[in-house]
């Protein structure tokens, strides 16, 4: 393994740092106070449509596609540095380059398994960041965390599939850019393999029967960054058979494609904060003085310096491991990575976050700083994409398995 950054990683982190200190952090309380003067808080301020512009003029777009085709070509090891600064303003920079979730996910599906059709329909727009788009998977009424439970109904009748089902914190679709759903749901409920009864249709927002009923609050506010999380009520929405993504019964696998690449970016982007509230309890260490001497001088202040350094390298690596492996011997073969640095990376990140929050008082949870919303998105990143538990849970039984 070597993570020595080649020519065009080292290339392309020195554009995206430039751009992060040029365009993006400037843009950050801009962005809020173009909200705060929206029509709808959901609407996307001017100032982002100015970076996207300006990131896509200087050829930093589309960076997390590895199919030259679609994207910038780049493997897993190529991209984990850059989304990694990304991650320093997660609400901003991976909009601004079109490297956001749920849209990478959705532009991953299409392009693997979408047909021709689909991809001139739907896939185009998104490469290009004309529209948005969102996975609706996760329902109240069952723990979606085992995704054969899901209930939603995906029912054939003719040239069409009937939807009906509830879905919530359905990430983007606030978005009035959201402009499609992949859906995922049962087309056989009685099938005898529980992991073949699913398939993924694409249905438009616009499809009589759609819903997007209520946003969902996170820590008790509403996330505007992205275009929210939302409850969507499928109503007997009707789709042409031609909607399907891949075959009938392959839903399953294509979500598992899905979050191989999916739970890596996000860990990726997890040490981008960290970093930044590294940077954040440094500056408040040196800045600020209490019982007679600067909190940088504070054995315990110290001690949590110390320790989210000696933690950010370590999970660097592995997240730098698991993306060598999965360029190397593909997902399945870092299926124990994957999961390892979904258990790990997020829980770590709280504990930074929390440290950095506590150094800061009453601004680390104030809207001054940026820690409490960074905490908001780490904290729900140890259940989205599968709970932790949920990954324990297997990797326990990969480890066991060696032994019986």
């Amino acid at each position: 393994m070597d993570f020595a950054f080649d020519a065009r990683t080292e290339e392309l982190r020195a554009k995206l740092l430039a751009f992060m200190d040029e365009y993006v952090h400037p843009a950050e309380p801009v962005a809020e106070e173009q909200r705060a003067a929206l029509a709808s808080p959901w609407d996307t301020p001017a100032v982002v449509e100015e970076l996207k512009a300006e990131a896509r003029r200087q050829g930093l777009w589309n960076l997390f596609l590895p199919d030259a085709e679609y994207g910038a070509g780049l493997t897993n090891l190529q991209y984990a540095p850059l989304a990694e600064i990304t991650g320093r303003s997660p609400h901003l920079a991976p909009t601004a380059t079109n490297c956001a979730a749920p849209d990478t996910g959705n532009m991953e599906v299409l392009a693997q398994f979408g047909n021709e059709q689909q991809k001139k329909q739907w896939l185009e727009p998104l490469l290009a960041g004309e529209i948005r788009s969102a996975f609706a998977m996760t329902e109240p009424e069952v723990a979606s965390s085992d995704a054969t439970n899901i209930t939603t109904h995906i029912q054939r009748d003719g040239d069409e599939y009937v939807i009906t089902g509830r879905k919530w914190y359905i990430s983007g679709a606030m978005n009035p850019d959201c402009r499609i759903f992949i859906v995922m749901g049962k087309t056989d409920p009685d099938g005898a393999d529980i992991r073949r009864q699913q398939s993924m249709v694409l249905v438009p927002r616009d499809t009589p029967g759609v819903t997007v009923k209520r946003a969902m609050q996170v820590f008790g506010y509403e996330d505007h960054s992205h275009g929210g999380h939302a409850e969507v009520v499928f109503d007997h929405a009707r789709v042409p058979v031609a909607n399907l993504i891949g075959e009938e019964g392959g839903g399953f696998a294509i979500a598992q494609a899905r979050l191989g690449p999916g739970r890596i970016h996000h860990c990726m982007r997890l040490i981008g904060m960290a970093e930044r509230a590294i940077e954040l309890m440094c500056r408040r260490a040196v800045s600020r003085t209490a019982f007679g001497k600067a909190l940088a001088q504070q054995g315990v202040v110290q001690n949590w310096i110390a320790d989210a350094r000696v933690t950010v390298e370590q999970l660097r690596l592995l997240v730098l491991k698991t993306a060598w492996l999965m360029d190397t011997v593909g997902n399945k073969g870092a299926h124990t990575e994957i999961q390892a640095i979904k258990i790990a990376t997020p829980r770590a990140v709280v504990g930074i976050l929390d440290r950095a929050i506590q150094l800061h008082g009453a601004g680390g949870v104030s809207q001054d700083f940026p820690l409490a919303e960074l905490y908001a998105s780490a904290r729900t990143l140890m259940l989205a994409d599968g709970p932790d538990e949920v990954h324990q849970r297997s990797l326990a039984r990969r480890e066991l398995k060696k032994y019986l």
